[in-house]
């Protein structure tokens, strides 16, 4: 789906110019409201862009980098982690900092300030993923006059991210354009559930985390029964803990899929060496049978937004490729050669 067909040209919105609300009349019933948005979490980004609403842009996070147009806005915010280092330095680094009660992101509330955004899209669905409302509460602390409007999203399933994408339409004054939205990303999922309900359910083990091993939950485990799989580790709409070897072993899946958040295609295939070199690698049903793939995690199954219809598809070519071909092998899915 291409989320930019609708979206003006971002133009200069770094300037400092007209900060206050323009409403323009469209009819003696609707009104188009023209914000000045600062979002940090890629998948509000991404709503926003999917509504039509991309000029109305005028700031984002340091992972905000869909669709193309909006990397060229400001950055407001910077992750605390060390942008190189493994999946298992990365996991100790978390620890530390929750341990210590510390944000794993810095907000750039002087830029903001600058900005001056009326409106603030952020997330208080995960520490971990990307700042929080907690963080962006503190960075507005010191806000000059009216602080701008914050909507905070909590997606834990399909339905909460359709939602949210509701939330966000009403606040940018486009209800009607996000039903429509909503509905044709819905009918993309329907047309895969209708192929998917009657194939033969592969058991499938879906990996957030490497090293160390963590299964995919939230809406993933859903992605999964859509696409025609067995979902083994996670619950819909709970965040998953740790997945020992031992039980990855014991469960022998059909299928392994690596989908870690925050990681890019080249990374997971990187990641994905130290994992094969594992005793008891070799025996496993997926890997003998050539069914391990891996998946932009970054780009499409961590982001709660429009693209998680993509997603699905993916999880449906992968299982199922005599049924589904969307085009998203090389892009957003490989197979994994040891």
């Amino acid at each position: 789906m291409n989320h930019c067909r609708r979206v003006k040209p971002l133009g200069n919105l770094t300037e400092n110019t007209a900060g206050k609300l323009a409403h323009t009349f469209v009819s003696s019933t609707r009104y188009v409201v023209n914000r000045r948005i600062v979002s940090l979490l890629p998948s509000a980004t991404e709503m926003v862009c999917a509504l039509g609403c991309g000029a109305q842009l005028v700031g984002r996070s340091h992972e905000c980098d869909f669709p193309q147009e909006v990397t060229r806005l400001p950055v407001c915010s910077e992750s605390k982690l060390q942008p190189d280092a493994t999946s298992r330095e990365i996991d100790e680094q978390i620890q530390d900092m929750l341990g210590a009660s510390l944000s794993i992101y810095q907000v750039n509330s002087l830029l903001i300030q600058e900005l001056r955004p009326d409106l603030i899209l952020t997330q208080s669905q995960c520490d971990v993923c990307a700042a929080s409302e907690v963080d962006v509460a503190k960075a507005l602390g010191n806000w000059p006059g009216t602080p701008p409007q914050i909507i905070s999203l909590t997606p834990h399933r399909l339905a909460d991210v359709w939602a949210d994408m509701g939330r966000v339409a009403a606040a940018l004054g486009v209800t009607e354009n996000g039903r429509e939205v909503v509905l044709a990303l819905k009918n993309r999922c329907v047309d895969v559930i209708a192929k998917a309900c009657v194939l033969k359910r592969p058991r499938v083990a879906c990996l957030e985390w490497l090293d160390p091993l963590m299964g995919a939950g939230n809406w993933v485990p859903e992605l999964v029964d859509l696409a025609g799989g067995r979902n083994l580790f996670g619950e819909p709409g709970k965040h998953t803990g740790r997945l020992e070897w031992e039980q990855l072993c014991s469960a022998n899946p059909d299928f392994i899929i690596a989908l870690p958040c925050g990681y890019n295609l080249a990374q997971t295939r990187a990641e994905l060496g130290s994992l094969s070199n594992l005793s008891g690698w070799a025996k496993l049903k997926a890997v003998r049978q050539g069914r391990v793939f891996f998946c932009d995690g970054s780009a499409f199954f961590n982001r709660s937004g429009p693209r998680l219809v993509e997603s699905l598809e993916i999880l449906a070519e992968i299982l199922h490729p005599k049924t589904f071909r969307f085009g998203h092998e090389g892009l957003g899915w490989e197979r994994f050669k040891a």
